[in-house]
Parts: C-alpha cells; sequence; structure tokens
C-alpha cells in the first residue's frame, strides 16, 4: 500500500469542459457522467482550473444564469499532482486543502488523469476487507 502513487488509482477517461462552456450545460454533462468534478482546459488541453458540482449549484442562485460561464465560476489556483506521486502525497494535499479532486498533469501541462476521493475511499474500503488494490 505505501508504494501505491496517484498513476494506480487515477480515471484517465476524463470529461473536461472549456472555459466558455455554460454552466447549464457544464451541470447537465454532470448529471448524467455520475462525477462531482469537471478539469477545465484550454484549446491544448492544458489544465486552466477545476469546476466542482458545488460551484454550479452555486451559479444556479444567479439570476443571470443564462449568462454564465465556466470561466467565470471555475476555480483558477489548482492544486495538482503527477503520476509519479505518491498516493499517500496525493491524500494529505486533500486533506489539507479540503478539496475532492486533484487533477493530474504531465510535464508538459497536459492533462493525464484526475484522481478524486472516491478513489481513495475504494482503497479504504478494499483495505478493510482485506482485499487487493485491483480495479
Amino acid at each position: 500500500m505505501k508504494d501505491l502513487s496517484v498513476s494506480d488509482l487515477m480515471s484517465t477517461a476524463l470529461m473536461t469542459v472549456g472555459p466558455r462552456d455554460t454552466v447549464e450545460r457544464a451541470d447537465l454533462d454532470m448529471k448524467l457522467a455520475g462525477i462531482r468534478h469537471f478539469p477545465v482546459v484550454d484549446e491544448r488541453n492544458h489544465l486552466i482550473g477545476v469546476v466542482s458540482d458545488r460551484d454550479l449549484l452555486r451559479a444556479f442562485g444567479s439570476p443571470e444564469i443564462k449568462r454564465v460561464v465556466i470561466k467565470d465560476i471555475m476555480s483558477k489556483k489548482v492544486q495538482t499532482v503527477s503520476e509519479e506521486t505518491a498516493a499517500v502525497d496525493a491524500v494529505e494535499a486533500m486533506l489539507e486543502h479540503k478539496i475532492g479532486c486533484l487533477p493530474v498533469v504531465g510535464d508538459d501541462g497536459h492533462l493525464v488523469g484526475l484522481v478524486t476521493e472516491t478513489d481513495f475511499m475504494l482503497v479504504a474500503f478494499r483495505a478493510l476487507n482485506g482485499e487487493g488494490l485491483s480495479r
């Protein structure tokens, strides 16, 4: 377990949004996919932010909801990790910053994955049941 890295846990089949996408569209996509976080990427697939289901919920309180786009509500100062980051370091960062996900970026700044609190809950569940970590 101590040898786990982010690459052992992260999801790589990601849905993303762009900064000019509408909040309404992102909300629908998030609900359909059953996820709680969207990495926000530019046209070169570089990570520029993260938007959560809570961000979307707050946006729906705006009387101008039709004009609100992702860049207006996304978190721009995003904690990230690399694939080689130790899983224990990633979960420590999530706890310290009180965040539910960490985007995984390559050396070139491209988004390569996402590790979430759910990924760590699965590790805990399997460990508590005496199971291995295979997916």
